[in-house]
């Protein structure tokens, strides 16, 4: 090849791109935290000066700072931190007994197809009757204490849970079942060793989703037939006309609830921690 070739090849070659180092990854535009705290940021900013600006009345949206102001106050004189206790101690106390109840009962039902399908229809009638209808039925039952709003919370923690574990039983993969049992394992070893390993993620998302709920179950038997917690807060603040303790206590509950399903994510994390995630 003479040099005139040679020279028009090398200018007509393309520059060889840098191999990228394993270690990188494409540069993010933005930070997701910092949007999300610009976002809460702007959300606060509207509470506080938007109602003004609308002449919209404190008994109807109060601001940012009446709320802080009003939380100080039941802090100081209506039991706040006895409120918010109860509530955060029987969310989690329904939430686990629920929780524990769906997770059983769905799994001895998915280890037998005979008393699945005798129980399915009352199961299933259980589930379309509307939970919150049973809390005066329950404030009739055992009168004007925690009772109610635990049941409350349990029934509907329990079915999230429940259908969720029964879906995972049936899709459990058959050919493991059969390689268990040819290893002359028996009907406890089948689930220990393969049935339970294949469905905590299914067990950990009706958990999640049932985190959600024990809240409402604990709000909605404090509300009917209360004395303590932020539901009977709701309550009262609803009925004095009261807007800031009713958005204190929202915001409270909300919080309760965010502490138990991150709790529960973190849970996953760690028990989940051999699962493959998709990397954005």
């Amino acid at each position: 090849m003479t040099d005139t070739t040679q020279a028009v090849a090398g200018r007509s070659a393309p520059a060889a791109k840098a191999p990228a180092s394993k270690g990188t990854r494409p540069m993010r535009l933005a930070n997701p935290l910092y949007a999300s705290l610009g976002l809460l940021v702007l959300v606060l900013l509207a509470w506080e000066f938007l109602p003004p600006a609308l002449d919209v009345p404190k008994f109807i949206i109060p601001t940012l700072t009446d709320c802080l102001a009003e939380l100080s106050r039941m802090w100081a004189f209506e039991g706040l931190l006895g409120h918010f206790l109860s509530t955060a101690l029987y969310t989690v106390l329904g939430f686990a007994i629920g929780s524990l109840l769906g997770a059983v009962l769905g799994y001895l039902l998915g280890m037998s197809e005979f008393w699945e399908k005798v129980l399915s229809p009352y199961i299933l009638a259980l589930q379309i009757a509307p939970k919150v209808a049973f809390a005066p039925l329950f404030i009739m039952w055992f009168g004007y204490n925690a009772m109610p709003k635990l049941l409350v919370t349990v029934l509907i923690v329990f079915f999230p849970v429940l259908v969720n574990v029964l879906q995972a039983m049936r899709t459990v993969d058959r050919d493991l079942v059969n390689l268990a049992r040819a290893y002359n394992l028996g009907r406890l070893g089948v689930f220990w060793k393969v049935e339970m390993p294949s469905t905590l993620p299914n067990l950990m998302a009706g958990l999640r989703i049932a985190s959600t709920l024990a809240v409402i179950g604990v709000t909605v038997g404090e509300l009917v037939g209360g004395n303590t917690g932020l539901g009977f807060l709701i309550s009262y603040g609803g009925g004095q006309a009261n807007a800031a303790m009713v958005f204190n206590a929202i915001l409270l509950l909300t919080v309760i609830g965010y502490a138990l399903y991150f709790a529960l994510v973190k849970i996953e994390t760690r028990v989940l921690h051999y699962l493959p995630r998709a990397e954005h």
